[in-house]
C-alpha cells in the first residue's frame, strides 16, 4: 500500500517496519514529529526525555538490553547528546541503534546553521542522508542493518525541507524481532581507559570496512545522463539539481560518511565539468579535493550561507529564472510575534519598563527580544540564561540588582537545573525567572516533566519547580501571575533587592492549550481613547492604531486585559477590563 507521508512520519514508519521497540527524544524543530508519529504505533514504546543527552543514554541502554532503539533531535540537540554518542562509537551496540539529527539550513527555528556531518566525521560513525520521504523510510531500515552489521550507532541526517515535505511511500509489514541476548562484556561496554584504548582500534578497523562498503553500496548511485555537466550532491540538494538539470549526470550520495573515493573518481572522469552542490559546509568538496579528484565548482559557487533552492541553483549556474507572478502591491512582512493572550507578554512588558539586563533562553519567550518590547539582551542555548546570569553578576556585582535570567519550564528541566545548583553552590545573588506555561510550547505543545502527563498522555508525577528550587537551597521562591503586571513588578523589585539567590516562577498556562478558554474580547471606547499609544507597547497583534485611536480585532482578542492595565484613561472595556 502507498501513502503520502511527511519525511518525519516516514522515518517513524521505518522504525515500525524495522522492528524498533524503544524511542526516546527531546522535541526540537524540525525533528519533533518523528517521535510523535512513532508514539502512534502500539508496538513501539516512545517517550519524551528531559534533554537530548538523557534521550541518547536511554536509547544506548535499550540497545544494550537487546532492543532496536532510536532517538531524534535537531542539530543543536546533537551538541547536548555528543558526550554519550562519541563513547558509544567506541563501545558499539548490541541491538541496532539509530540517531536522527535534523539540520536547519536557513535557521527557520534555530540559533545557528551547524552542519551535523562534522559530528559523523568526528565520532567516526556512518551517516545516511535521505532526499525524500521514500528514502526516509528505506534508509531508516537500512540504518538498522548497518548498525548491527558493523557494531555501531548510525546517524540519519535530515533537514527542514526533507523533514516537512511529503511524498509517496510504499508501506510494508513490521519485522518482528526478539530481544537480542544480553551478554555481560565489561571489556566492550565499560569505557575505562584500559578498555577504551583497545576499542579505539576496533573503531578504526570498522572505519576501514565502512570505507570499502561506501565504494559499492547502492545507497550511493550514479545517474548517468549528458556528460557535458555532472553534479555530486546529496539530501535535499539532490532534488534541486534534478529539477533544474533533469538531463545532467548526477552522483547521488545516500551515505555521506564515510564518503567513497574511487567511485567518485570514476564519475569525475566521465563528465566534462563537475560541480558539487551541498548545503552548508563543503564536506563532500573537501573530501574530493583532498583525494585529488577534480572539482570544477562547489562552495565558490554556492557559498556557505543559508539553504539552497531551485532559484538559487539557477542563479549560480547562470540560467534564466522561470516566469513568476508579481503581486500588485508589496506584501507586508510578518515577523514572529507572541500570540494574543500569551502569558509571557505581561512579564516582558514589565522587564522592558524596568530596563533590566535580561539574559534569555530558548523558547517562545525568546520573542521578548523583538519589537516593541526589546526586553532580552542575550540568547545562546538551552539553559544558558541561568549560568550566564551567574557569571554576569559575579564579575559585575553592582549589576545584580538589575539583572535577571529568564527560562521556560521545559528548558529549566532540560538544562537549567544544574545552572541553578551552581548559583546556590557558588553563592550567587542572582534572580531567575522561570516562565511556567504548563507545556513545551515552541515545538508544538509536547509534555515535559512538569506537566504530569507522558507522551502517551498517561498520568505521571509532575515535578513542582518550587519544590525543586527549595530542595537545593533557594530560600526565596515565589509564584506570580504574569497577567498581573503590578504583582510581577513588585516581585521583581523585592527579589532583586535581596542579598541571596531567588527564583520567581511566572505561572500561567499557554493560551493555545485546549483546556484554556478565552474571555470575551475587549473593545475600545473611542471617546476615552486619547491616542497615547501606551497599549501598543505590549505588542499585542489584536491591537492596532489608526486615525489617532486604538482599536481591537475582536476575532483574535482573548480578553486577557493587559491592554487595560496599560491604559490610564480606562478606554478598554469588557469583562477583563
Amino acid at each position: 500500500m502507498k501513502k503520502l507521508l511527511l519525511g518525519n512520519a516516514a522515518i517513524a514508519r521505518g522504525l515500525y517496519e524495522a522492528g524498533v521497540r524503544f524511542v526516546s527524544s527531546y522535541p526540537g524543530t524540525p525533528s519533533t514529529e518523528i517521535t510523535e508519529e512513532a508514539a502512534e504505533y502500539d508496538a513501539l514504546y516512545a517517550e519524551w526525555a528531559p534533554n537530548e543527552k538523557v534521550a541518547m543514554e536511554s536509547a544506548i541502554g535499550a540497545s544494550l538490553a537487546g532492543a532496536r532503539s532510536f532517538c531524534a533531535m535537531k542539530h543543536v540537540g546533537m551538541n547536548v547528546a555528543a558526550d554519550p554518542l562519541f563513547t558509544a562509537s567506541y563501545t558499539g551496540v548490541n541491538a541496532g541503534l539509530v540517531v536522527t539529527v535534523a539540520d536547519d539550513p536557513g535557521m527557520h527555528s534555530s540559533q545557528n546553521e551547524q552542519d551535523s556531518r562534522h559530528y559523523a566525521i568526528a565520532a567516526k560513525l556512518p551517516m545516511l542522508e535521505p532526499s525524500d520521504s521514500t528514502e526516509c523510510l528505506e534508509f531508516t531500515k537500512i540504518a538498522y542493518a548497518l548498525s548491527e552489521e558493523f557494531d555501531t550507532p548510525v546517524l540519519l541526517r535530515t533537514c527542514t525541507r526533507v523533514a516537512h515535505s511529503q511524498s509517496l511511500v510504499e508501506l510494508s509489514d513490521r519485522q518482528e524481532l526478539p530481544l537480542k541476548e544480553y551478554e555481560r562484556n565489561p571489556q566492550k561496554y565499560v569505557a575505562a581507559p584500559a578498555n577504551a584504548i583497545r576499542r579505539h582500534a576496533a573503531v578504526e578497523e570498522r572505519c576501514r570496512k565502512l570505507e570499502q562498503y561506501a565504494e559499492t553500496t547502492s545507497l550511493n548511485r550514479v545517474e548517468l545522463g549528458e556528460t557535458s555537466l555532472g553534479f555530486v550532491t546529496s539530501g535535499t540538494a539532490y532534488q534541486y539539481v534534478r529539477e533544474v538539470f533533469p538531463n545532467a549526470s548526477v552522483f547521488k550520495l545516500g551515505l555521506v560518511n564515510p564518503l567513497p573515493t574511487e567511485a567518485l573518481r570514476r564519475f569525475a572522469e566521465q563528465v566534462d565539468r563537475l560541480i558539487v552542490i551541498e548545503e552548508l559546509d563543503g564536506v563532500i568538496e573537501r573530501h574530493m579535493r583532498a583525494n585529488g579528484i577534480r572539482v570544477d565548482g562547489g562552495k565558490d559557487l554556492t557559498g556557505y550561507l543559508y539553504e539552497l533552492s531551485q532559484s538559487k541553483l539557477r542563479a549560480i549556474m547562470g540560467l534564466e529564472q522561470p516566469e513568476s507572478v508579481a503581486f500588485d502591491e508589496p506584501v507586508p512582512g510578518r515577523p514572529p510575534v507572541m500570540c494574543p493572550g500569551c502569558p509571557h507578554r505581561g512579564l516582558f512588558t514589565v522587564l522592558s519598563k524596568l530596563k533590566l539586563t535580561v539574559l534569555g533562553d530558548i523558547g517562545c519567550y525568546t520573542l521578548g527580544s523583538a519589537a516593541p518590547l526589546f526586553a532580552i539582551d542575550s540568547v545562546v542555548c538551552m539553559g544558558a540564561s541561568i549560568g550566564m546570569a551567574h557569571g554576569f553578576t559575579k564579575v559585575r556585582p553592582e549589576a545584580a540588582k538589575r539583572t535577571v535570567g529568564v527560562i521556560g519550564d521545559s528548558t529549566f528541566m532540560h538544562s537549567g537545573m544544574t545552572g541553578l545548583v551552581n548559583m546556590v553552590y557558588n553563592k550567587s545573588v542572582s534572580t531567575v525567572l522561570v516562565l511556567d506555561n504548563a507545556i513545551t510550547g515552541m515545538t508544538g505543545h509536547q509534555q515535559n516533566p512538569t506537566t504530569g502527563l507522558t507522551l502517551q498522555q498517561e498520568p505521571t508525577y509532575a515535578i513542582r519547580i518550587e519544590d525543586f528550587c527549595q530542595s537545593i537551597g533557594i530560600r526565596r521562591v515565589r509564584v506570580v501571575d504574569p497577567q498581573d503586571m503590578q504583582a510581577v513588578e513588585q516581585a521583581l523589585r523585592e527579589e532583586l533587592a535581596a542579598e541571596e539567590p531567588s527564583v520567581i516562577i511566572v505561572r500561567r498556562p499557554c493560551m493555545l492549550l485546549k483546556y484554556v478558554k478565552p474571555n470575551p474580547p475587549l473593545r475600545v471606547n473611542a471617546e476615552k481613547c486619547v491616542g497615547c499609544k501606551s497599549c501598543m507597547k505590549i505588542g499585542c497583534p489584536a491591537i492596532s492604531f489608526s486615525n489617532k485611536k486604538s482599536s481591537i480585532d475582536a476575532t483574535i482578542c482573548v480578553g486577557c486585559g493587559l491592554c487595560a492595565q496599560m491604559c490610564k484613561f480606562d478606554a478598554f472595556e469588557g469583562k477583563e477590563a
